[in-house]
C-alpha cells in the first residue's frame, strides 16, 4: 500500500493527483522549480522539495533530481502526472530500480508506444487501422501532416499543402520537436481535412483491459485541444463499438497496465477511423470521462499500481460492454493567450480568477454541476517557462445541450483579470449552432474565425463606467475633504475628460467626457445614460431605463498607468488609462521589433546591418513551449539586433529595421548612415520628430 506519493509534475496536474491522495489518506510530496515556489500545488503538498540549480524549463525533466527528492522526502511511490517525464521509459525504469512504486505503465509499454513510428507498426500487426502516407507523395496526396515521433501537444506538427513547402516544413518540425522533446524525429501522414479526433480511455490490469468509453477532442487550435467532451456526439453505435474494440486490442497487444488513451482520427464522411497514437499516461481531458462514468481515474491508477484489480462502480467490469456512461460532460481549457495577437501565449500576474457556481474542484461531480481544475489562484504569477493553460472548466449535465449552456454561462460570468485569455472564444464555441448540433471537426475553429472575436459592449457606456470608477477611486484616496463632490468646479466651461485605450488593440483611444458635482455624475453627450450608484469597485448604470451593474477592479500598471477590469452583463473588458503626459524614455525608435512576450531568443536568421524585405524572418523567440518567428514589418536594414540566448521581457526591443539609406550612398550597411539610439529616443513610435 502506498503511504507517501511524490508527483513529478507541477500546477494543475499535481493538484489533481494530490486531491485523490488526500481522500485516500496518502501523504503527498511536491517537487518544484524556483519560479513555481509560490504556486498552490507547493502550498497544498504535505512535503515540498525545491529542485534547484537548473533553469525552470529543465527542472522537471531531470529524473535524477526527482529521485533524489523522493529519497529525501521519504516517498515510497512516484506518480508522473501527464507531460514532462510521464512517458519517459528510462525514468520509469529508474523509479522501479530505486525500489519505489511506479504509478504508470511498464517501461516496456512506454518504449513501444513512445515512438509514433514504432507504435504504428505494432498497431498494424494487431489489426488496428493505421493512417499512412506514401513514400513518394504527389499532389494527389495533399494535404499532408508532418508530426513529431515523440511527444505531442501540437508541437512539431505542420500542415503541408504544397510539395514545394514539404522540405521546409519538415525541417521546422524537426527543430521544434528537438527543442520540445529532445528528439527531432518526424514522420509524414495524410491530413484528413474535416476529420474528428476521437480517443478511447483504457485501463489495463492483471486480468484484462477496462474500456471507459470515448472522448471527442476535435476542437483544436494549432493542433492543441481546446474543447473536449464525453461521450463523442453523433457517432454511430457500430463505429463506437469498433473504436472501443480497437483500443482494447491496442492495449492488449502490448500487455498494457494502468491508465492510457488510444487516439484515433475519425473520418465522418467515410465513417472510418485510423490509429494516431497511444498516450501511456493520464490525459488532460480525463475529467469528462470521470464525470460520465462516476469514477476517479487517479484512484484507479493507484489501485493498479498497488497490484489490485479495479472495479467499476463496485463491479468487476473489464470491458466497455459492462459499463455505460451517464449524461454528458464537456471540458474547456482556459489559456493565458492574447486573441488580438493570434493567440500568442501570455504571462504576468493573474490578479483575479473566479468562476461562479463551482460544485467541485479536482473531484468527482456526483450530481449535474460544474468542476474547476486550476493550477493558479488569484494573485499568482503566470511564468513564461511552462504551458499557458490556467485552468480546466468541466460541466456535467443530463444532456449535451444542458452541459454546453451551463458551461458557457459560467465562463461568460467568470472574473479573469491580469492576463488575456481565450475565454470569449470558448463561450462563442459552446453557443455555436454547429457545435450544438454535433457538427465538429479538427478544423472547426479554423473555419470560424468570427468565433475569435467577442461582441464588444457599448464603448460609450464602457468609457463612462471606467471614468466614474476612477473618479470615485481618486475621491476616496484623498487625504482631506473627501466630502467635496468629484470634479466640482465653480464655473463649468468644459466637461471632464478621461482617455482610455484597449491594451493590445489598434485604433483610436476611447474618450469619455463627463460632469461631476453635488448631483452625481452625468455624461456630457448622452442624457439617457445615468449613474444610479458608484464606488471604486462597482458602478450601477441605467441606460434608457434598463439598469446594469459593472464590477470594476483597478490595478496600477508598474506605476505608469492604471488598468481597469470591467465585468458586466455584456461581458468583460480591459481598459488602460492613458496618462496625460508620456515619459520620453518609454518611446521606442521607429521600426522597432518588440518582444510580444517574455522568452528566449533561439535563432537569429538575419544579420546586423543586412537588408531585409517586409515579412522576412529576423529572429525566433521561444516562450511557453512554443516558437514564435518575428518578421520585418517593412523593407529596411537590420540594426540593434539581440543575440542568440538572450532572455527578453515583453516589450523589449529585439531589433530595429531602419529605413534604407539614400540609394546614392555606396555603403548602405555603414552604421553612420543609420540613426543612432540617441537620435531616436525622443521620437514617437511610427512618426517623425516634431
Amino acid at each position: 500500500m502506498i503511504q507517501r506519493l511524490l508527483v513529478a509534475n507541477r500546477g494543475e496536474i499535481a493538484r489533481r493527483v494530490f486531491a485523490t491522495c488526500r481522500r485516500l489518506g496518502i501523504e503527498t510530496v511536491a517537487v518544484h522549480s524556483e519560479s513555481d515556489a509560490g504556486l498552490p500545488f507547493v502550498r497544498e503538498a504535505d512535503v515540498a522539495v525545491l529542485l534547484s540549480g537548473h533553469t525552470p524549463a529543465e527542472t522537471y525533466l531531470r529524473g535524477d533530481l526527482v529521485l533524489d527528492a523522493a529519497r529525501r522526502a521519504g516517498a515510497d511511490a512516484v506518480h508522473p502526472g501527464y507531460g514532462f517525464l510521464s512517458e519517459n521509459a528510462e525514468f520509469a525504469q529508474s523509479v522501479i530500480e530505486a525500489g519505489l512504486t511506479w504509478v504508470g505503465p511498464t517501461p516496456e509499454s512506454i518504449r513501444e508506444m513512445g515512438s509514433k513510428i514504432r507504435a504504428k507498426e505494432l498497431m498494424r500487426q494487431a489489426g488496428v487501422p493505421v493512417l499512412e502516407a506514401p513514400q513518394q507523395p504527389t499532389d494527389a496526396d495533399l494535404p499532408l501532416l508532418v508530426k513529431a515521433s515523440a511527444g505531442g501537444g501540437g508541437r512539431g506538427m505542420r500542415v503541408v499543402r504544397s510539395l514545394v513547402a514539404l522540405p521546409k516544413e519538415v525541417a521546422a518540425a524537426e527543430a521544434e520537436a528537438a527543442s520540445a522533446f529532445g528528439d527531432g524525429t518526424v514522420f509524414v501522414e495524410p491530413y484528413v481535412e474535416h476529420g474528428r479526433h476521437v480517443e478511447v480511455q483504457v485501463l489495463g490490469h492483471s486480468e484484462g483491459v477496462l474500456v471507459l468509453g470515448e472522448r471527442d477532442c476535435s476542437l483544436q487550435r494549432r493542433h492543441q485541444k481546446v474543447v473536449e467532451e464525453a461521450p463523442a456526439p453523433c457517432l454511430p453505435d457500430t463505429t463506437r463499438a469498433a473504436l472501443h474494440a480497437a483500443a482494447c486490442s491496442a492495449a492488449e497487444a502490448i500487455g498494457y497496465r494502468g491508465a492510457g488513451t488510444v487516439e484515433f482520427l475519425y473520418d465522418p464522411e467515410a465513417d472510418r477511423f485510423f490509429f494516431l497514437e497511444m498516450n501511456t499516461r493520464l490525459q488532460v481531458e480525463h475529467p469528462v470521462t470521470e464525470a460520465v462514468f462516476g469514477v476517479d481515474l487517479v484512484e484507479l491508477q493507484l489501485v493498479v499500481a498497488e497490484g489490485r484489480v479495479p472495479g467499476l462502480a463496485g463491479s468487476s467490469a473489464t470491458s466497455a460492454h459492462d459499463s455505460q456512461p451517464v449524461g454528458h460532460a464537456i471540458e474547456v481549457r482556459l489559456y493565458a493567450e492574447d486573441p488580438a495577437a493570434d493567440y500568442q501565449p501570455q504571462s504576468g500576474t493573474l490578479h483575479t480568477l473566479e468562476v461562479p457556481g463551482v460544485d467541485a474542484c479536482f473531484g468527482a461531480l456526483d450530481a449535474p454541476g460544474l468542476r474547476v481544475d486550476a493550477g493558479y489562484e488569484s494573485g499568482d504569477a503566470v511564468s513564461t517557462h511552462y504551458d499557458a493553460m490556467l485552468a480546466k472548466v468541466i460541466c456535467w449535465a443530463p444532456t449535451r445541450e444542458q452541459a454546453a449552456r451551463r458551461l458557457a454561462s459560467a465562463l461568460a460570468k467568470a472574473r479573469i483579470h491580469g492576463v488575456p485569455t481565450n475565454r470569449d472564444q470558448l463561450v462563442a464555441a459552446l453557443r455555436d449552432e454547429d457545435f450544438l448540433a454535433g457538427r465538429v471537426g479538427t478544423d472547426f475553429l479554423e473555419r470560424r474565425p468570427a468565433l475569435s472575436a467577442s461582441s464588444a459592449p457599448d464603448p460609450v457606456l464602457l468609457g463612462f463606467v471606467a471614468a466614474v470608477s476612477l473618479a470615485e477611486r481618486d475621491r476616496q484616496s484623498r487625504a482631506r475633504q473627501q466630502s467635496v463632490p468629484v470634479a466640482w468646479r465653480n464655473v463649468v466651461s468644459q466637461p471632464q475628460r478621461t482617455v482610455l485605450e484597449v491594451p493590445g488593440a489598434e485604433g483610436d483611444d476611447l474618450v469619455a467626457e463627463w460632469y461631476g458635482g453635488r448631483q452625481g455624475y452625468r455624461h456630457a453627450h448622452r442624457d439617457d445614460l445615468v449613474v444610479v450608484a458608484a464606488s471604486p469597485t462597482s458602478v450601477l448604470c441605467e441606460v434608457a431605463g434598463v439598469r446594469s451593474r459593472w464590477d470594476v477592479r483597478t490595478v496600477d500598471d508598474d506605476g505608469a498607468a492604471r488598468v481597469l477590469y470591467l465585468d458586466g452583463p455584456d461581458g468583460s473588458t480591459t481598459l488602460r488609462e492613458v496618462p496625460r503626459f508620456t515619459d520620453p524614455a518609454d518611446v521606442v525608435a521607429q521600426g522597432s521589433l518588440l518582444a510580444p512576450m517574455p522568452g528566449t531568443v533561439i535563432a537569429v536568421p538575419a544579420e546586423e546591418g543586412s537588408s531585409v524585405r517586409a515579412g522576412q524572418p529576423v529572429l525566433v523567440l521561444e516562450a511557453m513551449k512554443m516558437q514564435h518567428t518575428i518578421s520585418a514589418p517593412t523593407d529596411g536594414v537590420v540594426g540593434d539586433l539581440v543575440a542568440v540566448g538572450a532572455q527578453v521581457a515583453a516589450g523589449d526591443v529585439l531589433a530595429v529595421v531602419h529605413p534604407h539609406p539614400d540609394p546614392d550612398r555606396t555603403d548602405p550597411a555603414r552604421p553612420e548612415d543609420h540613426p543612432r539610439e540617441g537620435d531616436q529616443q525622443d521620437r514617437p513610435a511610427g512618426g517623425d520628430q516634431a
